[in-house]
């Protein structure tokens, strides 16, 4: 028993240090998710205002130039990034520090010629892309000059996050929205304001600040890669059982990982395209609408709504970055409990901050979009709603993340098959039947079947106990919905007083609302005891100096 005693403890220690890292790791790539998502919806506001009485048709272009951009980004980058990540930790588990550094050169190969090709494709087919819309075109243009380098810049965030170096990745996500932020606002101040007033010059101006911020996000990469460099020759004069494999043997070991991920991480962007070429069809087939009507409806769930529930769906992303690495070291040592712990761990700490936030922006819709845009019925309506469509939105980024991280890529792929068969067979009674929210609602249904099979696969192969979970759980929802129902009714409260209809006005009764929301549910979640089981006994110093018992 006494000889046992070490080996346990090292056991633990593993499982201890896994948790810390997915913690820090959770916490560097959320902060530069949310941030770099928070100033790409912040923009917004002054952006909206310049466009004046074009900003839903400027909201309608940028938004179908995007989700084209989206989906040749992932195609670019031919899922190399989420590939290398994966890689580099399956090898540096074995300790090959070699091979990792000979397969990050490699990747490199592959995305300049990904990077040039997909370019040119998307730059001169922009015309058949847009459907014939004109004012769509010199968008898509202006976007495909991006996919020259974002290639290169994803695999220099893939290979430092197959180190759990997560850092440079968040602060290279913060500086390239930044610039990206700075230039779109000035170029559309001065198209608007100063030049010629043109709001299609304006957004393809907006669109190709893209172009702008990769560069920003390439020379942090670069930095970063500097000053790890010591770090990284340590670590391969120690690789060991490295094997002799060529360039073009790891070009093609890359490909045949990526090509997974590309079908995988296409979910999302395969249903927003299904959206974007279906629902102006199905619109004139089932009514007598304009084609303004169409755009205008379009951009309220598309790209107004869209830009702040994205930001909670980034929390997901996040948080499926971080996972990958972890559980991709757990596997190549066949630790099966770490593994199982790794998911467990992954999904609840994924609730404790995506529930409450969804449920959060429901309760607060309508000062929101009040703030971004203007007071509208239908707006608010829409953003209630797809506050809470944006959980299994966050929920299939995290599973299928876990999937990849798990070498699972050939099952999620027949269950994002069936996810897209579901979402086209229900895309027109639903948008029939529900115009706006028809879309959403078919994408969220679609979702949940595929998250059902995923969960089953981690309950088989894994043996996750999702029994165990139900309590953390159950927590952490009851306190979302105690918190929800609290700030409906200050927010009903608030606008006896103050108007909704400015954007001042919601702007300051935003404030209390979500100053309210956060103090209810962290109380609730640290009397419950949930947050210290998800984030370990430090949080008991703080419930102290609280008087929480």
């Amino acid at each position: 028993m006494k000889a046992e005693a070490p080996e346990h403890q090292s056991e633990v220690s593993s499982t201890s240090d896994a948790t810390r890292k997915m913690v820090t790791g959770s916490a560097w790539m959320t902060a530069g998710s949310i941030t770099s998502r928070i100033l790409g919806a912040l923009y917004v506001i002054p952006w909206v205002t310049w466009m004046g009485v074009y900003s839903d048709q400027a909201n309608a272009a940028y938004a179908k130039g995007y989700n084209i951009y989206q989906y040749f980004i992932i195609l670019a980058s031919a899922g190399i990034p989420s590939a290398i990540s994966q890689m580099v930790a399956d090898y540096n588990g074995r300790g090959q520090y070699l091979t990792s550094k000979r397969l990050y050169r490699s990747a490199m190969y592959v995305a300049m010629f990904t990077g040039i090709f997909f370019m040119s494709v998307m730059y001169f087919g922009a015309g058949i892309l847009a459907q014939g819309d004109a004012n769509v075109v010199p968008v898509i243009r202006a976007l495909a000059w991006a996919i020259l380098i974002i290639p290169a810049m994803s695999i220099s965030r893939g290979y430092l996050q197959g180190y759990n170096w997560m850092a440079p990745s968040a602060i290279s996500q913060f500086i390239e929205q930044l610039l990206r932020v700075g230039y779109m606002l000035g170029a559309t101040y001065f198209v608007m304001k100063i030049g010629s007033g043109n709001w299609v010059s304006a957004t393809a101006q907006s669109t190709f600040a893209a172009f702008i911020g990769a560069i920003g996000a390439c020379l942090v990469l670069l930095v970063a890669e500097l000053r790890e460099r010591r770090e990284i020759d340590e670590l391969v004069k120690t690789s060991h059982g490295d094997q002799d494999i060529s360039t073009l043997k790891l070009i093609g070991q890359i490909i045949y990982r990526a090509i997974p991920f590309i079908i995988i991480e296409s979910g999302i962007s395969l249903f927003l395209l299904i959206d974007q070429y279906t629902f102006p069809v199905i619109m004139h087939m089932t009514g007598t609408y304009t084609k303004l009507q169409v755009n205008t409806l379009y951009a309220l769930f598309a790209f107004n709504t869209n830009k702040i529930y994205m930001i909670i769906v980034s929390l997901g992303t996040a948080l499926a970055a971080t996972a990958i690495p972890l559980l991709a070291s757990a596997r190549a040592k066949n630790n099966l409990a770490e593994t199982q712990h790794q998911i467990e761990k992954g999904l609840l700490l994924f609730y404790f901050v995506m529930i409450p936030a969804s449920l959060g922006l429901s309760a607060v819709a309508q000062p929101v979009y009040t703030v971004f845009y203007r007071y509208s019925a239908a707006g608010t309506a829409v953003m209630s709603f797809a506050a809470f469509m944006s959980i299994p939105y966050g929920v299939y980024t995290v599973a299928a993340a876990m999937m990849q991280g798990i070498s699972e890529n050939k099952k999620m792929m027949t269950y994002l098959g069936i996810g897209i068969i579901i979402k086209f067979i229900l895309q027109y009674p639903f948008v029939k039947w529900f115009t706006g929210l028809g879309p959403l609602l078919s994408t969220a249904v679609a979702m949940l079947i595929v998250i059902g099979m995923v969960y089953g696969t981690f309950h088989r192969r894994y043996g996750v106990h999702f029994s165990e979970m139900t309590k953390p759980t159950n927590q952490i929802i009851i306190a979302s919905l105690i918190m929800y129902v609290i700030v409906r009714v200050v927010m009903w409260g608030i606008g006896l007083f103050i108007s909704p209809y400015g954007r001042y006005t919601a702007f300051f009764s935003l404030i209390p609302g979500v100053a309210i929301g956060g103090i209810v549910f962290a109380y609730l979640v640290l009397k419950f005891g949930v947050a210290e089981y998800l984030l370990g006994p430090r949080i008991n110093g703080l419930k102290a100096k609280l008087h929480i018992k």
